[in-house]
């Protein structure tokens, strides 16, 4: 869970109203963030650094697990002990609390306002109401924007491109189709658009994501859409296709996540193994057995994914493979779960997160018999991440020697006592990093935002260490 408090423009004399912004959760949560901000800064309100220092706060809640619901409602009460006027969004204010009614309200019920998430116009209104906005300048005017693409969250050389919302799956253990609805696509050309302006403004990475990646443009039938004055198809393959040569003119990456292995991501390996697109899948497989997983209403079943890994690794060796499991879910066998454990073996998962199951208010996985006591539920994610380490060391000692392009995240005096990076392996905040030791070279720099070349020397745990070269 990551937690930002936001500063997007400079202190400045005059009256403009500033407003503090917390944002909890996960990288679309980011982006429903990013754009509230952006609107804010063009309607020219400041954000505050503290809470204190604001004449209101917004929080941009998480509501998907018991700890992210803890964060928020704790994160809720902090601001209005600090401020007092607090407007809530995001995952948390669409959830229903004990008595029937919304369940921000029933605990802090002197909030000012309470909106779900991707709901930037409400939250707009709300800010409206309590604190009029001072001025209305065009959007390119805004600071540390990316023009059309608003403002980002993250640093400088790497954005996130949310190409959809919401999710027609109805996974038991999942309440976010509750929150955000059913998948609704972004117009293809909207997100072509967006990527534009955050490549010509300097992002090097650009990590696409939504609920189900691999679904995009199903909810329109796949309809035909326009960018640069040609028709283009509303799926994955031509998005992604067309965002692989957009990148390859500005020398940056893309990086796929959130992709359900449906059989259409065949179709995408290519364009890996050909090196138009980062060679990185980031697939929610959460369990490998045929019965968890009809439990769990999946859409694929164990032996069909393993079966995709193998066919994915034969048309591109080098591709890196991350996921995210469920350990202890209800009614789990101990069979069930050596199953998942031979799997995240055979498979060779790179990168591997493991949840012990959570009975999250709400998910229609608590009403399956079997529930399994916490303390079961807890060890076995235990030995999942055991098992996970191991795969994932051997996977990394066979980088050794080898020299990887590597994005530099940080370098302290241009690098010349070495730095942080990451290569085509590594997503930013949730996979391991490459450490780089000083240039052997002393003519040789480092700049954030920049590629370098390394050669890899030694594992440090989930990271790797390069020498830049």
């Amino acid at each position: 869970m990551s937690e930002t408090l936001i500063s997007t423009i400079p202190a400045q004399a005059g009256p403009a109203p500033r407003i503090g912004f917390v944002s909890l959760g996960c990288p679309k949560a980011l982006t429903d963030s990013e754009l509230i901000l952006t609107q804010l800064s063009a309607e020219g309100y400041q954000t505050s650094k503290t809470f204190d220092g604001a004449d209101l706060v917004i929080v941009n809640t998480c509501g998907f697990i018991d700890d992210a619901v803890k964060e928020s409602l704790d994160t809720i009460a902090e601001a209005l002990s600090a401020n007092g006027k607090v407007i809530v969004t995001g995952c948390l204010g669409a959830k229903t609390g004990e008595s029937g009614g919304n369940m921000v309200r029933e605990i802090h019920p002197s909030v000012l306002a309470v909106t779900g998430p991707h709901a930037t116009q409400e939250v707009m209104d709300a800010v409206h109401a309590y604190l009029p906005k001072p001025h209305d300048p065009f959007l390119d005017l805004v600071p540390n924007s990316f023009g059309s693409a608003g403002l980002k969250l993250t640093p400088r050389h790497y954005a996130y491109l949310k190409i959809s919302e919401g999710c027609n799956h109805r996974c038991t253990f999942c309440i976010i189709p509750s929150m955000r609805g059913d998948l609704v696509s972004r117009p293809i050309g909207d997100v072509l658009k967006e990527a534009k302006a955050l490549f010509e403004g300097g992002v090097k990475e650009l990590l696409v994501i939504s609920q189900d990646t691999s679904a995009y443009g199903v909810d329109v039938k796949y309809r035909t859409g326009f960018w640069d004055g040609k028709p283009i198809k509303t799926r994955m393959l031509e998005l992604v296709q067309t965002l692989g040569d957009m990148a390859k003119a500005y020398g940056a990456w893309v990086r796929l996540h959130y992709v359900y292995p449906y059989p259409s991501v065949d179709e995408v390996i290519p364009l890996m193994a050909s090196g138009l697109i980062l060679p990185y899948l980031d697939v929610p497989f959460q369990h490998s057995h045929p019965d968890v997983l009809r439990r769990m209403k999946r859409p694929a079943s164990g032996e069909k994914n393993l079966e995709r890994i193998q066919r994915w690794r034969e048309m591109c060796p080098q591709l890196v493979i991350r996921s995210t499991f469920i350990a202890g879910f209800p009614g789990e066998t101990e069979e069930e779960f050596e199953h998942l454990l031979n799997f995240l073996r055979e498979a060779q998962i790179d990168r591997a997160g493991c949840f012990a199951y959570s009975p999250v208010q709400g998910a229609a996985a608590n009403d399956l018999p079997g529930m399994l006591p916490e303390a079961l539920r807890e060890e076995r994610r235990s030995r999942f991440m055991a098992v996970a380490e191991e795969v994932s060391v051997v996977r990394l000692r066979g980088r050794l020697g080898a020299t990887m392009q590597v994005l530099v995240d940080s370098a302290p005096a241009m690098g010349r006592k070495g730095g942080v990076g990451r290569s085509y392996a590594d997503a930013p905040e949730i996979d391991g990093v490459v450490h780089l030791l000083p240039p052997e070279k002393m003519s040789k720099t480092l700049k954030v935002g920049e590629f370098t070349s390394a050669r890899i020397v030694d594992v440090r745990g989930h990271d790797l260490v390069g020498v830049p070269v």
